[in-house]
């Protein structure tokens, strides 16, 4: 199933800037004031609510303030919950980020009904200076049993193969790119330009500057029977490919984006998903600005079996 109805969220407790994944992530600015934290939080709670108030299962959990972790606020890319009652915690390319793998973590998903049966932990392929970022650096089609990655410093290509053939998906592989300046630098993740739903995938093509590889993922696309709804590089700067698609318990579904990306959305592109369900946005501007992600990496799948 492609949809689930419970996700993982982290509380933020000492939200901010983080100068290490700044390095790579081009969507970050640092905000001064004192004020960023609280703004982080009311912009959190209120996302929270907003998912609650439509019936989706949202699990929260508070960061801690030691040790100090300015990116808990993005758990998709150090954890994922799998159908099969697997976990997989995933190789982080910042050190700081190395430390929101915690184990309460997971003892509180167990403690809301759900089944872990086996935890695979990836995250020794930090020794070698290997990453892959959970669901912000691969974006899966669980019905196809597709993934599709962009190559970046934190996916690295020969893990990402691996862990499609440990996991059963067919990967498909291909490099992305934002203008920075003057220069056409990697993007850091794949799910900032890409978003895969049920019957459709919101993706800036224009990222993709081999005409090869764009055929190849179009092709990929279109054997899954999904439309294309195509943003543009400047739309995709306002978070509009970091979208997630959810269900409520009745199995209504919603795409979850933030306020920034639905306000840089044309109302044909709007028009194109609600044909296939509703939209949730929420204002995450203190998030997106300081952090350089946006809704999707803020929620974590929960698609473990109940006990």
């Amino acid at each position: 199933m492609q949809t689930t109805d419970t996700v993982l969220m982290i509380e933020p407790i000492a939200f901010g800037y983080n100068a290490e994944t700044a390095e790579n992530n081009y969507f970050q600015v640092e905000q001064k004031g004192s004020d960023i934290q609280e703004k982080a939080l009311q912009e959190f709670n209120a996302f929270v609510e907003k998912l609650r108030s439509k019936g989706i299962n949202v699990i929260t959990v508070k960061d801690t303030l030691e040790p100090h972790t300015p990116d808990s606020i993005f758990p998709n890319n150090w954890v994922s919950f799998h159908n099969d009652g697997k976990v997989v915690l995933y190789p982080m390319f910042a050190q700081n980020r190395r430390v929101e793998r915690r184990n309460d973590i997971l003892e509180t998903i167990k403690n809301k009904g759900f089944d872990v049966e086996e935890v695979d932990d990836w995250s020794s392929s930090e020794a070698e200076n290997k990453f892959l970022e959970g669901t912000g650096s691969m974006i899966f089609d669980h019905d196809h049993k597709i993934a599709y990655g962009s190559i970046s410093l934190r996916l690295d290509e020969k893990l990402f193969r691996e862990f499609c053939e440990k996991y059963g998906f067919t990967p498909i592989v291909f490099h992305s790119f934002q203008t920075v300046g003057s220069e056409r630098l990697p993007i850091y993740h794949t799910n900032v330009m890409m978003c895969v739903a049920d019957q459709f995938v919101v993706i800036c093509l224009d990222c993709i500057d081999d005409e090869l590889e764009r055929s190849k993922v179009i092709e990929a696309i279109k054997n899954s029977e999904k439309e294309i709804i195509e943003i543009s590089e400047e739309q995709m700067q306002q978070f509009a490919g970091n979208m997630l698609q959810v269900q409520n318990k009745d199995g209504q579904k919603f795409l979850v984006m933030s306020e920034t990306a639905y306000r840089s959305l044309t109302p044909e592109q709007i028009s194109s998903i609600e044909k296939y369900c509703e939209i949730i946005y929420s204002d995450l501007y203190t998030i997106e600005v300081n952090g350089g992600g946006s809704a999707r990496c803020m929620l974590a799948e929960v698609f473990l079996p109940k006990k």
